[in-house]
């Protein structure tokens, strides 16, 4: 039983090993131009600006952070993964290209997403704990998207 334990050990030792040299996810971030990213867009207000900066930029801007471990396969897979799809749906980094329309329906987003606990992901929180939202940070995000969506619209009270 030990020697089959050790062979299965080294097995997957080398496993790992191995997954370090294939498929390397591309981990650099598309220029940004200033010009169209979301707070030259929109008033963003600074507190807003933070929790936006805090919680959500890593994986909806072109200025993700890539920790040590999004070099280690697989971990580098499904980080790049999450981050290539945070991107396709919301970017604050070409937030400028978007329609009026769309931009309006990306706040709508946000707030449903923030208000429904679904935004940051649980596994990005559990290795970014600063990045969760408290019950203040999600009723302003809440009220800042859900106000300059309306105002995008031409909506009033």
């Amino acid at each position: 039983m030990k020697t089959l334990l050790k062979v299965a050990a080294l097995f997957i030792g080398v496993g790992v090993v191995a997954m370090q040299f294939i498929a390397r996810p591309d981990r650099t971030n598309p220029p940004e131009d200033a010009r169209v990213a979301l707070s030259s867009r929109l008033r963003v207000p600074d507190d807003v600006q933070a929790v936006l900066d805090r919680s959500c930029s890593d994986c909806h801007s072109n200025t993700t952070r890539w920790p040590w471990y999004t070099a280690v396969a697989p971990a580098s897979w499904i980080v790049a993964d999450h981050v290539e799809e945070g991107r396709r749906h919301l970017n604050f980094s070409v937030w400028g290209t978007y329609s009026v329309k769309r931009q309006a329906a990306k706040l709508e987003m946000i707030s449903a997403e923030v208000d429904k606990g679904s935004m940051p992901l649980k596994g990005y929180l559990m290795l970014h704990g600063d990045a969760a939202l408290s019950e203040a940070d999600k009723d302003r995000l809440c009220e800042w998207a859900g106000a300059l969506s309306d105002s995008l619209l031409g909506r009033t009270e």
